[in-house]
């Protein structure tokens, strides 16, 4: 809305609102101090921005006090009287544009609430594809998010990506959000940026109460490393530790961090706190690969360097898991540099030896290896090198048998064929957090928290 400041500055506190534009003649001195006084008050709402109209300088003492208030906030000056600067700024209409990402994201949300969606559909006569394509899966992703609504902590708000994706996760309706950090400053910073975030709740990494109860509990845990309780106080208020122990003691039901940490900054409290799932001896991670007709999952890209052979066994059950999680049934390929038993070595035995152990462990799961890529993913190839095989030629499940083939591989389907990748996704721990690259885009956040919230549904 827009705001004029024409009357007593009393009357003009008491009709501000969150977001608002206020119009304010460039001498009315006084009238411009109380507005940016309530800026820098964490008890008013913040202002999207200020029109200076009638054309004259702002007084240098007003000027030199207002800058030492140190209140970020968009000014524009005109020379046009109250009047018309006012009609001027309520006749203006925003208009859609290619690059107006969140404009459409607003326009396509509303639609999506506002329409019967399910009565256009039942209208048109489309055939169902078998065909999955990223827009198609991401779409279905953020539809099973919103059936059983989850709680997500982010732990990076000062991070204009992050503030940005919980504008639209929370106007999607994909997750209830925790942001981490001063409330004041993440509110105003939202404002300044032209998002709303009023459903998040901010919470301070000192907050007594949760601060307190979180560093009994991570004092209980670490006890046998030695930590004391005032260590524990310490190292919660570190973020990462804060939005693990909030998913750990239930207070949320996941987090997605790393858009401004490292990986193992992220991940290695979940080591810590939140553990593995019971039968499973190892946390590892896949990518979701979104080609253009389908979807595939590679794993593990993120986490383990050299895996065994146990350990890579687990990593193939586990990622066939979390591929059913997200509606593909896993035909699972573990790769090696040949197929079947044409070729020798100790890394071509580890691949073997693991499958045998995944077909032990799930009889029911359809798993082939070792097999090279070719082989596993083109049916032509398959007929020649691996006729019999009821997986060769029609994997979605790919198990590299290290980090330093699985990040190549990812990262060179993702670069030369244009493919999404959504991840690292983490699996094996017993509540879902996921990390994020430090290069991540907006959609990237808001993808990983959906993943998030599928995760944590179970």
């Amino acid at each position: 809305s827009v705001l004029v400041c024409a009357m007593d500055v009393s009357h003009v506190l008491e009709r501000l609102t969150a977001g608002q534009l206020a119009i304010v003649p460039a001498d009315r001195s006084a009238m411009l101090i109380s507005l940016m006084a309530a800026q820098a008050s964490s008890s008013f709402p913040i202002l999207s921005g200020l029109i200076l109209n009638g054309g004259f300088e702002v007084a240098p003492h007003a000027l030199r006090l207002l800058e030492g208030l140190d209140v970020n906030i968009p000014v524009i000056t005109s020379p046009l009287d109250t009047f018309t600067a006012a009609s001027a700024a309520g006749s203006l209409q925003g208009l859609l544009a290619h690059g107006s990402e969140r404009k459409i994201d607003v326009a396509v949300t509303t639609f999506e609430q506002e329409a019967d969606v399910e009565a256009l559909l039942s209208a048109l006569e489309v055939e169902p594809s078998e065909v999955v394509t990223p827009i198609m899966f991401q779409a279905e992703l953020v539809e099973r998010s919103r059936t059983n609504r989850k709680t997500i902590v982010l732990p990076e708000p000062d991070d204009d990506r992050v503030l940005r994706a919980a504008d639209a996760i929370l106007r999607r309706g994909i997750a209830d959000l925790v942001l981490l950090g001063d409330e004041t400053t993440v509110r105003a910073r939202a404002t300044e940026l032209g998002l709303d975030i009023a459903a998040a709740r901010v919470v301070a990494t000192n907050d007594p109460e949760l601060l307190e109860k979180y560093a009994e509990e991570f004092a209980r845990l670490r006890a046998k490393k030695g930590v004391t309780l005032e260590q524990a106080r310490e190292k919660v208020q570190d973020v990462s530790y804060f939005g693990t122990m909030m998913v750990h003691m239930g207070d949320a039901d996941g987090m997605v961090s790393g858009a401004a940490h490292t990986t193992a900054h992220t991940i290695v409290p979940s080591f810590q706190i939140i553990k593995t799932k019971p039968g499973t001896s190892i946390v590892s991670s896949v990518f979701l690969m979104l080609l253009q007709d389908r979807v595939l999952v590679y794993g593990d890209c993120a986490v383990n360097p050299e895996p065994n052979a146990a350990e890579l066994a687990d990593i193939a059950i586990s990622s066939a898991a979390t591929a059913r999680q997200f509606g593909v049934e896993p035909r699972v390929a573990m790769l090696s540099f040949s197929t079947g038993t044409s070729g020798k070595g100790a890394d071509v035995d580890k691949v073997r030896e693991a499958t045998e152990l995944v077909r032990a462990k799930e009889p029911d799961l359809a798993v082939e290896g070792p097999i090279q890529y070719d082989a596993a993913i083109d049916p032509t190839v398959a007929a020649k090198k691996a006729p019999d095989s009821l997986v060769a030629g029609r994997a979605n499940v790919f198990i590299f048998p290290d980090l330093s083939s699985g990040n190549i591989g990812y990262k060179a389907v993702q670069r030369s064929s244009g493919a999404i990748a959504i991840g690292p996704v983490l699996q094996g721990l017993n509540k879902p957090v996921n990390d994020l690259s430090r290069g991540a885009l907006v959609e990237d956040i808001i993808n990983t928290v959906a993943i998030t919230a599928v995760q944590a549904q179970g």
